[in-house]
């Protein structure tokens, strides 16, 4: 028996393609009898009648017995050959199918769907059926991956659950910040926010919020900056960080400043009289307000001469 992982790498090894389909299986061509000891039994449609290909133990082994036949390769020729779908064609195939396309707090912005960057064909749809991963396929936009999820037995089982709480705007995670008394952090990025990372442009949510605990620990991808941050601020690295910021906001604003009074102290005002106010050193004291000048000429007597006319001596 060969391990799923084993079965997809051989597909690929092979150049054949496991072809999914709407069914219990999930696989073209494969049918489950759970009564039997080894219950995927592959067929295919050979001259108008049923051919059976044999029973195996997984799902993937009997798809990959359907590969290898030349109805299961004229079947993925035709797949191959339909174009792909765009995003509108596929958000409108699902709502002419009453299909939910249903959203994820991932990279691509929906429930088991992946990106593989540098693919002709980047977004794979993969689902958990028991304890193994299910490949689907790979398609061109993340749409048409989610499409195929929705189609899928599990896709419709998610889809029944409670949807995901619609993304917070940046004006609604703002108010929710100061209705839990919290703070988002600025920092000095391209979000623009402490541990919150833009790193999928154009994608729904192309905002990540991390926290360092001995590691990178990813939070969860957001639609909007403030939404991450407000994840981060609820997280006890984010908490702790906004308590070691308030002090240094408050150093910072306290320079240059004159400290607060005391609570019940207040200015007494007083009049200072003229007598005590300090007199500079060299300077002349101001005059009272009422005092005058009165200039005075005094003769002063020269004694031992004769004749001579007395001089005289100006007082200021």
């Amino acid at each position: 028996m060969l391990a799923v992982s084993d079965v997809q790498t051989q597909a690929e090894a092979e150049g054949l393609t496991l072809l999914v389909a709407d069914n219990k299986t999930g696989y073209f061509g494969v049918y489950h009898h759970p009564d039997q000891s080894k219950p995927y039994q592959a067929r295919v449609r050979r001259g108008g009648k049923t051919v059976y290909l044999g029973n195996f133990a997984t799902a993937e082994e009997a798809a990959l017995c359907i590969a290898r036949t030349p109805e299961g390769q004229a079947a993925a020729e035709r797949t191959a050959a339909a174009s792909p779908l765009t995003s509108e064609e596929a958000q409108q195939q699902a709502e002419a199918e009453r299909l939910t396309l249903r959203v994820a707090d991932n990279t691509t912005g929906y429930f088991g769907v992946t990106h593989k960057p540098g693919q002709p064909k980047p977004y794979q749809a993969q689902v958990r059926r028991g304890a193994k991963m299910v490949y689907l396929g790979c398609f061109a936009t993340a749409d048409e991956a989610a499409l195929c999820i929705a189609r899928s037995p599990e896709g419709q089982e998610a889809a029944k659950r409670p949807a995901a709480a619609a993304p917070l705007t940046s004006e609604e995670a703002r108010q929710q910040v100061e209705a839990e008394g919290l703070t988002l952090l600025k920092a000095d990025n391209t979000a623009g926010y402490r541990g919150v990372h833009l790193n999928n442009p154009g994608q729904p949510k192309p905002y990540e919020a991390r926290v360092w605990r001995g590691k990178d620990v990813h939070l969860g991808h957001f639609a909007t900056a403030e939404e991450a941050a407000l994840c981060v601020a609820r997280s006890p690295e984010g908490q702790a960080a906004a308590k070691q910021a308030v002090p240094q906001l408050s150093e910072e604003a306290g320079k240059g400043t004159v400290p607060p009074m005391p609570p019940g102290a207040f200015v007494k005002e007083e009049d200072v009289p003229a007598a005590a106010a300090v007199k500079e050193e060299g300077a002349v004291p101001p005059m009272p307000p009422d005092a005058f000048v009165v200039k005075t000429e005094a003769v002063v007597k020269e004694e031992g001469t004769s004749g001579s006319r007395p001089k005289r001596q100006r007082r200021k």
